[in-house]
């Protein structure tokens, strides 16, 4: 046998009974001391602290009063921007087109991006998944578009439109 194998099972009852009086004995504060002044003057010895406001802690990340309701609204404006993108009025296959297109589809992504971030600040469960699902919409909407141009996809297309040929 080894030196550093222990003979017989471990007593965690034992164990666990001097961790609950250890920490019995060193009780832990509620609230952690302020410290006052800065590094620089704690070691200067002048003795001066100068007291800094210390920033409140709130109970939940999200602040303010309707920060809910503009994580609502931005999670709509992107839902509305990503399902427009649907019925795009122009044709988008090369050149100038498709860079607006594509300029809207990085627009939805924005969106999606910022109503993630938002929704997981006011810890709103359903907006998330929302945003989620808005942002895998916006990455489906650039992938179509971006992936045959760079030769991923089976079909291929161009990022610009053909010269005009000259007519005889």
């Amino acid at each position: 046998m080894s030196a550093d194998k222990k003979e017989g099972p471990r007593d965690w009852d034992r164990e666990l009974a001097e961790i609950d009086k250890l920490i019995a004995q060193n009780p832990v504060p509620a609230q952690l001391p302020e410290k006052r002044g800065t590094a620089a003057q704690r070691h200067s010895g002048t003795g001066q602290s100068v007291q800094s406001p210390r920033a409140a802690v709130p109970l939940s990340p999200a602040s303010g009063r309707y920060a809910t309701l503009f994580t609502w609204l931005r999670l709509t404006l992107g839902l509305a921007v990503g399902v427009g993108m649907t019925q795009w009025p122009y044709t988008h296959g090369c050149g100038l087109p498709l860079a607006a297109y594509l300029a809207g589809v990085a627009t939805v992504i924005v969106a999606a991006l910022w109503s993630v971030v938002s929704s997981w600040r006011t810890r709103s469960g359903f907006a998330h998944f929302l945003s989620i699902a808005l942002l895998v919409w916006g990455g489906a909407l650039a992938a179509r578009e971006v992936l045959p141009r760079i030769g991923y996809a089976k079909d291929t297309a161009t990022w610009q439109c053909p010269a005009p040929s000259p007519t005889p």
